[in-house]
């Protein structure tokens, strides 16, 4: 009895070819599959791939970067001192004047009729001061010595008088009319002495004179000082900030009519965030620009400290002198001002992003061993800007992770190369509520 022989298969080119064209989608999905799960392990055993910094050493130097005004230490409101029509106004805005130059000019006509007037008066006192000095004490003088002459001729007739009486050739009546007649005489001298003293050089009538002239030469003088006061002069050298006034206006004392930046020294205004106060200290140099040259930078050098705190802004004022400002600075322009509070010679530094709790009392950062991110308690110094002096904990050339948050403590990592710009970061400005430092 025969058996079914049993197929056998047996592989051959052929055959294979003919399954890979059958099945060449999943063979290929297979070997991608294999490749990517391959990927994966490799991955995993590795680690991430991390951005990392080198610890460089540099010049450290800390600043305080603030934001402030151009000022000129004081400014001169010019304002008139009389009540005026403008007539004219030969000066602009923006214009430099100097001392004297003609800044207002108001209508002058009724004060100069005014002047006039206390001239005339002026002419007048002076008219009877000489009365008194060429009239009056002359007649004086000659009344009185007639005055003289008769009260002596009355005493003499008196006694020729007296004599006959007692011999008894004339009446009691007789008598009492001759002295009276020497009373009456003497009374007249009396009254004319008086007047001559009051018309010489320490009496009465005379002082009344001199005084009335006084008055009236210091009435034209004020005359005079109003009518002045019509032309409104620059009272120094500078610039004109600011002009509030045009022709045909009427002003009054006490309107401020322009504002003059005086030439000289200047000054650049900013307010620093109370917490940076302990870093400042007069003559701290400053780097200034203004914003709109912002690529013109000036020396300055911190000159004053407002002793107080402005109590709304938690705000210091400080002010800082300029040398030699350039000529393209004005008044009330905008300012950036970066003082220079500390500096630290050759130190090394890392990345503010690559320190963990910087302002706790153990800073740490993941330093790169071999293929794993180690945790490393550092000390830090001047710190800000982008980058923090290490005091202690690294040293130099040693590999930090760069943004250390994303991996944990000892983890395995793959570091990519430290790029220049991760260890040395170009400094931004900051606001002036906190301290920034660069490296130089």
């Amino acid at each position: 009895m025969s058996r079914n022989p049993v197929p056998v298969l047996v592989s051959t080119p052929a055959v294979t070819a003919s399954f890979l064209r059958r099945h060449r989608g999943m063979v290929i999905a297979a070997v991608i599959g294999a490749a990517v799960l391959g990927g994966f392990g490799v991955r995993g055993w590795l680690g991430p791939e991390v951005a990392t910094a080198s610890v460089l050493r540099r010049d450290v130097v800390q600043t305080v970067v603030a934001s402030g005004h151009v000022e000129a230490p004081h400014r001169l409101d010019v304002g008139a001192q009389i009540t005026g029509t403008v007539l004219h106004v030969p000066v602009t805005e923006g214009q430099a004047v100097e001392a004297g130059d003609l800044l207002v000019e108001l209508d002058a006509a009724e004060l100069s009729a005014t002047g006039r007037q206390a001239d005339a008066a002026v002419g007048q006192a002076q008219a009877r001061l000489r009365h008194v000095q060429e009239v009056q004490a002359p007649v004086a003088a000659q009344t009185l010595r007639q005055a003289t002459a008769s009260l002596e001729r009355a005493r003499i007739a008196l006694a020729r008088t007296q004599e006959l009486f007692g011999k008894g050739f004339i009446s009691q009546a007789a008598l009492d009319d001759a002295r009276n007649t020497t009373e009456l005489a003497d009374a007249q001298m009396l009254t004319t002495r008086r007047q001559l003293e009051s018309a010489g050089s320490t009496g009465s009538d005379r002082a009344l004179a001199v005084a009335d002239l006084a008055a009236a030469r210091a009435t034209a003088q004020a005359a005079r000082a109003r009518t002045a006061y019509t032309a409104i002069h620059a009272p120094v050298d500078g610039t004109l900030i600011a002009r509030n006034v045009e022709v045909g206006d009427v002003v009054q004392p006490g309107r401020v009519l322009m504002t003059l930046s005086p030439h000289g020294r200047t000054q650049l205004v900013v307010q620093i965030d109370e917490k940076n106060l302990a870093l400042l200290a007069l003559g701290q140099s400053a780097l200034a620009s203004a914003d709109a040259y912002a690529d013109r930078r000036f020396d300055a050098v911190l000159a004053y400290i407002n002793p107080g705190v402005n109590a709304a802004t938690g705000a210091v004022e400080v002010k800082l002198d300029v040398g030699r400002p350039p000529a393209a600075l004005k008044q009330d322009m905008t300012v950036s001002v970066d003082i220079e509070v500390a500096r630290r010679p050759q130190v090394l530094i890392v990345p503010t992003a690559a320190v963990q709790d910087a302002e706790g009392a153990a800073p740490w950062v993941l330093r790169v061993e071999g293929r794993h991110a180690v945790r490393r308690t550092v000390r830090l110094g001047l710190r800000s800007g982008g980058v923090a002096e290490v005091a202690e904990g690294l040293g130099e050339g040693d590999v930090v992770v760069a943004a250390p948050g994303a991996l944990a403590p000892g983890a395995r990592m793959r570091a990519a190369p430290p790029a220049a710009s991760s260890a040395v970061p170009v400094p931004v400005p900051e606001p002036a509520s906190a301290p920034a430092s660069a490296p130089r």
